[in-house]
């Protein structure tokens, strides 16, 4: 995605959630009003939206801005129609169980790789970090830190293969596990993109 000031405050809705017109000025080095003319273009685009919040305060009504479906359509989501129709032909010809097979040789695969990229790492927050590089990479927009009880928190901002995972839950399950056993210790999802939230968060707790 070529960084021009629509893209740039697309990632920044998608990377941190709803903004302030304001808020995107000062991250893009512009007056809060350029910001909203911006806004305002990508509104008669369809790609955002504005979303008012109540008041804190005495302070009057927020206006923050949102990406819409059409926003979101503009990150890759790995071929999403034909992966959902390939799912589903798979599932009508050969049965579910076709599809667990194919599932647990993703996540087969998937941990081998991930094993070999973090071999080096040499301990539970190397081994964060370059996980969270991995989802980068493989187009998951991913981010973590560690959090004052000394627990990590790992964030995905995007689902490249939402619409197989809408198609089958089972590739979402088969992710927490693959975390679980590369990262060789606790790991809880708890904010989820296919129950409604706006990304998915994992905390990973120290044993």
């Amino acid at each position: 995605m070529r960084q021009s000031p629509a893209n740039r405050i697309l990632i920044l809705i998608k990377t941190d959630g709803p903004q302030l017109a304001a808020a995107i000025g000062d991250a893009l080095g512009i007056s809060g009003e350029a910001a909203r003319q911006q806004l305002s273009k990508m509104a008669e685009e369809g790609l955002v939206e504005p979303v008012t919040t109540a008041a804190t305060g005495r302070g009057r009504p927020r206006q923050l801005w949102q990406l819409t479906a059409a926003g979101n359509r503009q990150f890759p989501d790995g071929h999403a129609e034909l992966t959902a129709n390939l799912l589903g032909t798979l599932v009508e010809q050969l049965g579910p169980a076709a599809l667990d097979t194919v599932i647990s040789a993703r996540e087969a695969e998937t941990l081998q790789r991930y094993r070999k990229e973090l071999e080096t790492a040499s301990d539970l927050a190397a081994r964060v970090e370059g996980l969270a590089g991995i989802r980068t990479r493989e187009g998951y927009m991913a981010d973590h830190w560690q959090e004052a009880d000394g627990a990590y928190m790992l964030v995905e901002n995007h689902c490249p293969i939402c619409a197989a995972a809408t198609a089958c839950a089972g590739f979402c399950r088969s992710e927490l596990e693959t975390f679980r056993t590369v990262l060789g210790t606790d790991v809880e999802r708890s904010e989820h993109i296919l129950l409604g939230a706006r990304r998915c968060a994992y905390r990973i707790t120290p044993r």
